[in-house]
């Protein structure tokens, strides 16, 4: 039946509720909350000193990357930070980084010379944010053994750092000399506090903190709140090599966190002294796959640098180098450049400039794998506007294959219209299988809309509107990886699935696929029009039921709301129009 409740309109207002503050009862097994700080919405562009600059980062090298970025129309195509990685503090030995009279690393005046008052770090921040770029910098957890051994007081307390520290030796990768901190013990946060405050002072936007595990739960956590309460918007980003059992933990308290170890080959290049080669990107594949459930809006999968440009130093062809982005853009990875940006090519500058491909990264959907055979590999996504992203990648460095895929495999019914968006060329209409012939390590990457066919978009998709206590679970039975619960229970708790476009109105069949134990009840309201009640059951929030109901769409853009004013909702995974 058709009960009249209220529009679209009335719960807008919702939508901007902090998931932290919400204290819900159980539906389901939803994740816990992305990193809520304001930056990390979508995933982060940028430039990183590591791979090309690696152990000798200076003033003058970080400033000429800036620029180029600028120059260059990176900038302009949407790449933002300029990371400054390891090496930019004194490091006089194992015995740990030298600090200050607070027990905070010191700048290496030698590669970043102090000005006018201003430290060295800051005076390269303030280029960078002249250029209209963001800054970033390197950080290691717990406290250096000289703050211990000079017993460095901590800024506004009356404690010291033998109050806080412990014995047990914490990574730092190329310095040593790190310990840990008892979190436990008073004046513990309000040192990581100080050192974040100084960080903000001196205009860091971005801080990754490397050597992080497990083990660093509560360190990770400090410098979460830490960041947070200095006022300044900062991007946390962890590494490396993180256990995937703690996805949950990585997404609550930072923007994003490094699935694997370094890409760089270092000494076990196949081509002596690249920066990487096409084994290293091969590591990659896999995680994309196991690790797609875990990213999105807030916190993102860090599959670590994107190693475009620099011609045969990098260590990769240029269908190599395509792969490589395309496989990132795919998994809405963080796209931080690891190469010279003073010596890109025409040809480099116009993949790392491609908006149709960034675009596929920026719109912060992770892909599932749909094929995995041998050298076949293949990923999709579907967009809000209901447009199919597919991926097709030859896997192997030696030889040429046809790579195959079921359009069905990625949500397309019918006919659809595909460019493609390496090269912005049409590829006319496809259905049932595509097949392409692809040389050693390339892609095809595909831009597909339904055409006389279904309309399918994922509760959890970019473009739509998750209002109030509704939030983004993971659920490994589920389209995508995804689902959306704790739909209901009050007006500012909905879905709404935005952008369904369609040529002409009319009457369309809305089948959605939704989760839950016993029974329930969708309210579903077309464009604001009356509710159609859905009363649903089911037997566990992990077992994806499929339900129909004829709705009237406009012709043009359409959206589709799911609600319960006054109990909880069915959990949402996928609807499709057809």
């Amino acid at each position: 039946m058709r009960v009249r409740l209220r529009g679209i309109a009335t719960w807008a207002g919702a939508a901007g509720l902090a998931l932290t503050a919400l204290v819900l009862p159980p539906a389901g097994a939803p994740s816990a909350h992305a990193e809520n700080n304001g930056v990390g919405l979508s995933p982060a562009l940028g430039w990183s000193s590591w791979s090309s600059v690696r152990r000798s980062p200076t003033a003058a090298k970080i400033e000429a990357q800036a620029d180029a970025m600028k120059s260059s129309g990176l900038a302009a195509a949407g790449f933002q930070y300029v990371n400054v990685d390891d090496f930019w503090y004194q490091c006089p030995g194992s015995q740990g980084p030298n600090v200050d009279a607070d027990g905070r690393w010191v700048t290496d005046t030698a590669k970043f010379p102090s000005s006018g008052g201003s430290d060295g770090i800051k005076v390269v921040a303030d280029h960078v944010h002249a250029d209209g770029l963001r800054f970033g910098l390197y950080v290691t957890p717990g406290v250096s053994s000289q703050a211990v051994s000079q017993n460095s007081a901590i800024l506004g307390t009356s404690y010291h750092v033998k109050d806080i520290a412990t014995t047990t030796a914490e990574k730092n990768y190329n310095c040593k000399g790190m310990v840990g901190i008892d979190y436990t013990k008073p004046g513990a946060q309000e040192f990581v506090n100080s050192w974040a405050d100084e960080f903000a002072a001196w205009g860091v936007d971005y801080v990754k903190i490397d050597g992080v595990g497990t083990s660093d739960v509560a360190d990770i956590q400090a410098w979460s709140k830490a960041l947070q309460q200095t006022g300044r918007p900062i991007h946390l980003e962890l590494s490396n090599n993180l256990a995937i059992s703690g996805a949950a933990t990585w997404k609550q308290y930072s923007n994003g966190w490094r699935t694997g170890g370094d890409i760089e080959c270092y000494s076990n290049c196949t081509t002596a002294g690249t920066l990487t080669d096409w084994p290293h990107v091969q590591s990659r594949f896999g995680q994309v796959a196991s690790w797609q459930p875990y990213g999105g809006p807030g916190g993102f999968n860090d599959y670590d640098s994107l190693e475009v440009g620099n011609g045969s130093k990098t260590g990769l062809t240029d269908a190599e180098q395509q792969s490589q982005m395309s496989l990132w853009a795919l998994a809405a990875s963080p796209l931080i450049l690891g190469t010279d940006l003073t010596a890109l090519n025409a040809t480099e500058l116009g993949y790392l400039k491609n908006a149709r491909v960034l675009a596929v990264d920026q719109d912060a959907i992770d892909a599932a794998r749909i094929v995995n055979n041998g050298n076949q590999q293949v990923y999709s996504k579907t967009e809000p506007d209901g447009s199919v992203i597919i991926g097709l990648f030859n896997y192997s460095g030696s030889g040429s294959t046809t790579v195959s895929v079921a359009l069905s495999a990625a949500g397309i019914s019918g006919t659809a219209t595909a460019t493609d968006l390496w090269s912005g060329a049409s590829l006319g209409t496809i259905s049932g299988t595509y097949s392409v012939s692809l040389g050693a390590g390339a892609v095809k990457l595909i831009k597909a809309v339904p055409s006389g066919g279904a309309v399918r978009v994922e509760a959890e998709a970019a473009g739509n509107t998750i209002a109030g206590a509704a939030r983004v679970a993971s659920c490994s039975a589920c389209s995508g990886g995804h689902k959306v619960g704790y739909i209901g229970n009050g007006a500012a708790n909905y879905l709404t699935i935005n952008g369904i476009t369609e040529p002409s109105a009319g009457s369309r069949t809305l089948t959605f696929t939704y989760l839950l134990n016993g029974s329930r009840s969708f309210h579903i309201s077309v464009n604001g029009g009356p509710d159609i009640v859905e009363n649903l059951t089911g037997t566990s929030f992990s077992t994806p039921v499929t339900a129909s109901v004829t709705v009237d769409l406009n012709a043009g853009s359409n959206s589709i709301t799911f609600h319960n004013d006054s109990a909880y909702a069915p959990d949402l995974d996928v609807v499709t129009v057809s």
